[in-house]
């Protein structure tokens, strides 16, 4: 089964945000399109909508006039259902309810031909639920985009228990010949992307709880260090509370209360209070008129007293010698040790151990940890931890020492894993048990992460970097430090240290 040609026709139900995005899409890559809402006037105004922003792509150089013409003369309002007829795809946009999308698809089957295929832009209800009860379960799947549709590459093409993997395959090809980034997932809670997410706001909110630093420190920390476009607070301030909360409430009861999901009593508090985020004027952050940001907590500027060595055995070290020469920093190169010594000052990189157990572990009282970065060579920040045994002026030297190498220091309070680290090692785990699982395979979950949230790496491919037996390290020692399934390493993730290979290629 082929992607469906250009000419066939597209029907979209719902003209709000998201459905108009997916009517402009397909009117784009020149199908012909009707649009449908039950709201008096909405289609067309929709319509009408679509028209001026193909105009505004023709200004801009973006598309030509010709072609800006003719997308805009391909969109249609339909005046009912029975419009539909001809169509070879409908995609629904409506509401969040599994009985309204059920009646519009045994509606929907009445009206057009056997072939036609129905999707489902559902983010959270089971496709398979969906085409229950249907004539022809076989041709309902999820087409789930991004908002916005016409902008965000990744479309999520959902199979439920009776798709046809043919059908899907078809439609996967389809939203590829669209100019977007479709991958593969089965209909379970969350898909990749909503699954897959969840400690990105579940670990921020933890180390919130821990008081491991406030709000925008945390933020900074995964921009700056862990290269997220995004802090996990300043993020669910942009998504509002109500909502992320309600996701993160929906996966957690879906799978029957794994704390793998567990939502957090800060982001309930902030809901029953109104604090919703940028729509309501304050969440995490005050937005009101002339309200000041609050700055990251950051070391003042130490003095480097003392010798430092740098272990070039790791890529850390490695890139840490590079800035410290480019700094025009003496230090004495080593072969092995801990990434960076400075005087008395051991300080190695986070294992998901709190600085203190880890020192009293190895037997090291002045010992710092360093939390993750994405890009040693370039990151701006770096957080720290200290063991409570460390002496003032062995973290002071660790403190000058990575600040001569061009990092604005943060210090967290001695919280097991950091943030980037911590977070990243979540988030891999979770991507992990969703291809041990079946939902997905490994390059699926990357281009997920990367195209419908905007990650800098996919989870995966991250993993590869800091070593699968690092990261399988982190994730036992978080474990028995909470004592909780939590954090849980998945199996796959066992099974591949085991046998030596990475998730993407042998190690």
């Amino acid at each position: 089964m082929a992607a469906l040609k250009s000419s066939a026709a597209v029907a979209v139900v719902g003209a709000g945000a998201m459905g108009a995005g997916i009517a402009q899409v397909a009117a784009q890559a020149g199908h012909p399109v009707w649009l449908f809402d039950l709201k008096p006037g909405a289609a067309q105004q929709a319509v009408e909508a679509m028209r001026e922003t193909f105009a505004k792509l023709a200004a801009k150089g973006r598309m030509s006039a010709e072609a800006a013409a003719a997308a805009g003369a391909r969109v249609h309002v339909a005046q009912g259902l029975a419009d539909f007829a001809h169509a070879a795809l409908v995609v629904e946009a409506i509401v969040e309810r599994l009985d309204v999308k059920r009646s519009l698809f045994a509606d929907l089957e009445a009206i057009v031909g056997d072939d036609c295929v129905l999707a489902t832009n559902t983010s959270s209800i089971s496709v398979t639920a969906i085409a229950a009860g249907l004539r022809r379960p076989a041709r309902v799947l999820g087409m789930h985009f991004f908002n916005p549709a016409p902008l965000m590459a990744l479309v999520e093409v959902v199979s439920g228990l009776a798709t046809d993997p043919a059908l899907a395959q078809a439609i996967h090809d389809t939203a590829l010949s669209w100019g977007k980034s479709p991958v593969h997932t089965k209909s379970t809670p969350g898909f990749i992307v909503n699954r897959v997410a969840r400690p990105y706001y579940g670990e921020g909110l933890r180390l919130l709880g821990e008081q491991a630093g406030d709000a925008a420190t945390i933020d900074a920390v995964m921009r700056e260090a862990g290269g997220f476009r995004m802090g996990p607070f300043e993020l669910m301030d942009l998504i509002g509370h109500d909502v992320n909360y309600a996701v993160s409430r929906s996966v957690f009861d879906a799978y029957y209360g794994d704390p793998r999901f567990a939502p957090s009593l800060i982001q309930l508090e902030l809901v029953n209070a109104g604090y919703l985020g940028r729509k309501s004027g304050r969440g995490f952050y005050d937005y009101a008129a002339g309200a000041v940001k609050p700055q990251p907590a950051t070391e003042a500027a130490a003095t480097l007293a003392v010798p430092i060595s740098v272990s070039t055995a790791s890529a850390f070290g490695a890139a840490l010698a590079a800035r410290l020469q480019a700094a025009d920093v003496a230090f004495e190169r080593r072969d092995a040790g801990p990434p960076l010594q400075a005087g008395a000052a051991r300080i190695e990189i986070a294992d998901g151990r709190s600085a203190t157990q880890r020192g009293a572990d190895e037997g090291h009282a002045d010992l710092v940890v360093v939390d993750l970065v994405l890009d040693a060579a370039k990151a701006q920040r770096i957080a720290i931890a200290a063991s409570e045994r460390c002496s003032a002026a062995a973290l002071a030297a660790a403190t000058a020492a990575l600040q001569a190498a061009g990092f604005a220091v943060t210090r967290f309070a001695d919280v097991p894993g950091l943030a980037v680290m911590r977070t990243v090692a979540m988030l891999a785990n979770e991507a992990a048990d969703a291809v041990y699982q079946g939902v997905c395979d490994a390059a699926a979950a990357d281009t997920a992460m990367c195209k419908g949230v905007n990650y800098p790496r996919g989870p995966l491919a991250w993993a590869d970097a800091i070593g699968l037996p690092a990261l399988l390290t982190v994730l036992d020692n978080l474990a028995r430090t909470y004592g909780e399934p939590r954090y849980r390493a998945s199996p796959l993730l066992r099974r591949l240290v085991a046998a030596g290979r990475g998730f993407h290629a042998p190690t």
